[in-house]
């Protein structure tokens, strides 16, 4: 279990939300939404791992965790809003990067297959820099095939995709939940996830 009690974060001393709290199962996903500038970025981090909240904790299994603690964010696969592509590299080459990064061991084999589930079978050999940006998107997220941890963390997955790609990445959460993971999600896209699965939180 994921679990967050009195979260809050502040920006250049000006609140950006307090008081937040929700508690996150296997097999379910709580989706952050709010305008711009509300914190969804912020608090995705947070969880991650990645930024020291101004109050409040975070629990993993039961056991509270504290910022940057390293058993949390070896459970987490966290994807920002920004694609990272090194435009030199292959689609297959940047996947391969990717999951590295991730501590996964992953072949161009394994990499082109995680493409072609993507729809990216004829790109696989382009360089990053001639795709479009909902290729970019797809090859940054064809890493979700390859690295496997409990949570996903995911911050405006939905970007630059096409409906083709939303079905695909619908499935690929599908496929996580019903594995028993779990997933927090930024999105301002309406996500075709079982009811009984959903968590959801807006941000004011």
């Amino acid at each position: 279990m994921l679990e967050a009690q009195h979260l809050a974060a502040q920006r250049g001393g000006v609140p950006l939300f307090k008081d937040i709290a929700f508690a996150l199962n296997r097999g379910e996903a709580l989706v952050v939404t709010g305008a711009n500038g509300s914190g969804k970025t912020t608090l995705l981090r947070m969880v991650a791992g990645l930024t020291l909240p101004s109050a409040g904790t975070l629990g993993w299994s039961g056991a509270s965790v504290a910022p940057f603690d390293a058993t949390l964010r070896a459970m987490t696969l966290y994807i920002g809003h920004a694609v990272a592509l090194k435009d030199e590299l292959t689609a297959e080459e940047n996947v391969v990067s990717l999951a590295t990064l991730h501590g996964a061991a992953v072949d161009m084999a394994s990499a082109g297959a995680a493409l072609t589930h993507w729809a990216l079978e004829r790109q696989r050999r382009l360089p990053a820099r001639v795709l479009s940006q909902g290729q970019r998107r797809r090859v940054g997220l064809a890493r979700l095939r390859l690295v496997r941890r409990p949570l996903w963390v995911l911050d405006e997955p939905t970007t630059a995709l096409d409906s083709a790609g939303i079905a695909i990445l619908h499935g690929v959460l599908k496929s996580h939940l019903a594995q028993g993971g779990m997933a927090v999600i930024a999105t301002h896209q309406e996500l075709a996830l079982p009811a009984s699965a959903q968590r959801a939180l807006s941000l004011q």
